[in-house]
């Protein structure tokens, strides 16, 4: 049976972090994987990769802090380290000493964080869409003025909208799917004021990170890079960037995919992201035949 958006939104546990609520979805038995999902998206936007992958892994999904139903960005939060630690913390508090991580954006810069610094607890780790480099110069400079003008107009205006929103697809995905962009951009534009700051403070903490790269020698887990061919904000030479750093690692390229490329090819991704879970994960079908 599949899981349909609908009925999960309305189930979605919760727990305090830091004074704040924080939503999380969590599907599925079996060994644990960790979910992070992209900067202005929420956990809904795993739902194809949920579908099938908790078949076999318990899926644990949380919403950003000032995205989906999680409450608005605590001051606190400074850096992506400080997602990290939140997110340790919920697996701490839901008792889970050991499991993977599969980030997207900045799912996957904290997913790295958190990896660094609890590796014998994180098992094998997915990278999506992301890198852990410094911000480019060029391109912080456009993401802070944009952010600087979210701020000031306290909604995604038409005209932010137009710069944004092509920013997540390859132009195979504008052209041949335009429910998907509608829908992004629909969501974007009914965001409520009184969120915008907490998503400003978070994409500066976003463009503002440190570098990683020179410590990425020190994770030896399985690692799975995948990046869409297309994608604008994180290109394919990023995604190669960190695997010549990484001990154990192998990349895949999305062709006609961007930045949101688990939605664009999500057929693909996800067996992408099935065969190198069950290579290297404890898989509840092989469990239960034992």
């Amino acid at each position: 049976m599949g899981i349909h958006v609908l009925k999960w939104r309305n189930f979605m546990p919760t727990i305090e972090l830091q004074g704040k609520t924080c939503f999380y979805q969590d599907w599925g038995k079996g060994y644990p994987l960790l979910l992070g999902h992209s900067f202005l998206w929420d956990s809904a936007m795993w739902q194809p990769q949920i579908e099938e992958l908790s078949k076999n892994f318990r899926c644990i999904v949380p919403d950003l802090w000032s995205h989906g139903q999680s409450d608005p960005l605590n001051a606190s939060l400074t850096s992506i380290e400080v997602l990290a630690d939140n997110y340790w913390e919920l697996m701490q508090a839901l008792k889970i000493s050991e499991f993977a991580i599969i980030g997207l954006s900045v799912g996957g810069m904290w997913g790295t964080v958190l990896t660094l610094k609890h590796s014998k607890a994180v098992k094998a780790l997915v990278l999506m869409d992301t890198f852990v480099g410094k911000e480019p110069a060029p391109t912080q400079q456009k993401y802070f003025g944009l952010l600087d003008f979210l701020e000031k107009e306290k909604a995604f205006t038409p005209a932010l909208l137009t710069q944004i929103v092509p920013l997540f697809f390859s132009p195979v995905t504008l052209s041949q799917n335009p429910t998907l962009v509608e829908k992004f951009h629909q969501k974007l534009s009914m965001i409520p004021p009184e969120t915008i700051d907490g998503i400003v403070t978070l994409g500066r903490a976003i463009f503002s990170r440190p570098c990683l790269l020179e410590q990425l020698e020190n994770i030896q887990v399985p690692t799975l890079v995948v990046v869409g061919q297309d994608d604008i904000p994180r290109p394919p030479q990023e995604a190669w960037e960190m695997i010549e750093r990484f001990p154990n690692s192998s990349l895949k390229i999305v062709p006609e995919a961007g930045h949101i490329c688990n939605l664009e090819k999500p057929v693909e991704v996800t067996s992408y992201l099935s065969d190198f879970l069950k290579q290297h994960l404890p898989v509840l079908e092989r469990l239960i035949h034992l």
